[in-house]
């Protein structure tokens, strides 16, 4: 079982990896695949800190796929960059997913505008 004050430091860390990550990948990736504006929404990092999951948000990205697989081959880049950036015995290696949660908060909105008007009509 973990405990708070374990927990407390693990989200100390996925949230100064976050912000990193953010500013790495605003800033120092020049890669011409890589397009549209990227927001890193989450780090979720394994209790022995080997790997990271990083949650994107992609807003006008020309290529979803394109993007993602242009994130996954600067990886490396990006973490030694973390490794300079962010003082951790080990640097995780990162895996990139899609965060579609505010597509889905969206589209949840939309649903709910429909449903009120109608409601109100009746």
């Amino acid at each position: 079982m973990i405990t708070r004050k374990n927990s407390n430091r693990m989200d100390k860390i996925n949230e100064e990896l976050r912000k990193e990550l953010s500013i790495i990948i605003d800033t120092d990736l020049k890669n011409p695949h890589i397009t549209g504006m990227i927001s890193v929404t989450k780090v979720k990092t394994s209790p022995d800190l080997r790997y990271a999951r990083v949650y994107i948000s992609l807003l006008n990205c020309k290529n979803v796929k394109e993007t993602l697989d242009g994130l996954k081959s600067a990886s490396g880049f990006m973490r030694t960059e973390l490794a300079k950036r962010v003082n951790l015995r080990y640097t995780p290696e990162l895996r990139f997913e899609i965060d579609d949660s505010m597509e889905y908060g969206a589209r949840i909105e939309n649903i709910l505008k429909e449903i009120i008007p109608n409601k109100e009509s009746e």
